[in-house]
């Protein structure tokens, strides 16, 4: 939504100031600034002196008024946007920097073009890095197609354009990566094989994954359990288990395809038959 505004502007002369880069500044001329202010002989400016003029504005934001100790840097991080950005909206910046007072126009942020990827939204805990381990491309990729994106910056609700193709759906869960995971110990956990989380991860490399990383654990229907579902607890082998519920092992192991006899864990489930 764009904003018209007519500020009466003020502007304190600081010392190295001139009448033909304030005008420049704010696309007016020293003549029509002397008729502003008749009371200031605007071609000897002296330092503290008071210019005040009007200052139409049109906005696609919103207006905001600069205060004592902003800086540039710290209006683009209240904004959340570049420096770019407002630069182009308030060209007067560039000359006379940010002073008490002046109006700035803080543009509407937009989503980025994206014609070789698609866009993507921040939530918590995203990183370039894990982005670009999750979508299968590089951090300096994103980079490039994301101009003016600074890394270090990214916020919740943010939207940046991915390179490539988005990630397929996936078969099963999302399980995040925590320290001293490996495939393996994945597949274990998940009763599933290395081969098939490779599979349901397109390019993901599994000699070097890392906390924080979202992977797709593939899931097959379960079969239906003509019994019950145990959860296993600390100490379970599936010898007690069998022994306990008046079964065999055999007997379990047929009833639970792909169940390791020797890497159980706490809280897995399995079918005790009846």
């Amino acid at each position: 939504m764009e904003e018209t505004t007519g500020f009466r502007m003020e502007c304190v002369v600081q010392a190295g100031d001139n009448i033909e880069a304030i005008a420049l500044a704010f696309n007016t001329t020293p003549e029509d600034l002397q008729k502003e202010n008749p009371q200031v002989d605007v071609y000897h400016l002296l330092p503290e002196q008071v210019l005040q003029f009007p200052f139409p504005m049109r906005c696609s934001g919103q207006i905001y008024i600069a205060r004592q100790g902003d800086t540039l840097a710290r209006i683009t991080r209240q904004f959340r946007v570049s420096e770019e950005d407002i630069l182009r909206e308030n060209p007067f910046l560039r000359i006379l920097g940010i002073r008490p007072g002046f109006p700035i126009c803080i543009p509407a942020p937009q989503p980025p073009v994206c014609r070789n990827g698609f866009l993507y939204t921040i939530v918590s805990g995203d990183t370039l890095f894990s982005l670009a381990l999750r979508f299968n491309t590089t951090v300096d990729a994103i980079l490039r197609a994301n101009p003016g994106l600074n890394p270090n910056q990214l916020y919740v609700g943010q939207q940046i354009c991915i390179p490539g193709r988005p990630t397929p759906a996936c078969p099963g869960t999302i399980y995040t990566v925590v320290t001293g995971d490996t495939l393996t110990s994945i597949a274990v956990r998940f009763n599933t094989s290395v081969q098939a989380i490779i599979q349901a991860n397109p390019g993901i490399n599994p000699n070097f994954i890392v906390p924080g990383q979202q992977i797709c654990i593939p899931t097959t229907p379960t079969p239906r359990c003509p019994g019950f579902i145990y959860t296993v607890v600390a100490g379970d082998t599936l010898f007690s288990i069998a022994n306990r519920f008046n079964t065999t092992i055999n007997t379990i192991l047929q009833v639970n395809p792909g169940l390791n006899p020797n890497l159980l864990y706490i809280g897995q489930q399995i079918c005790i038959p009846q």
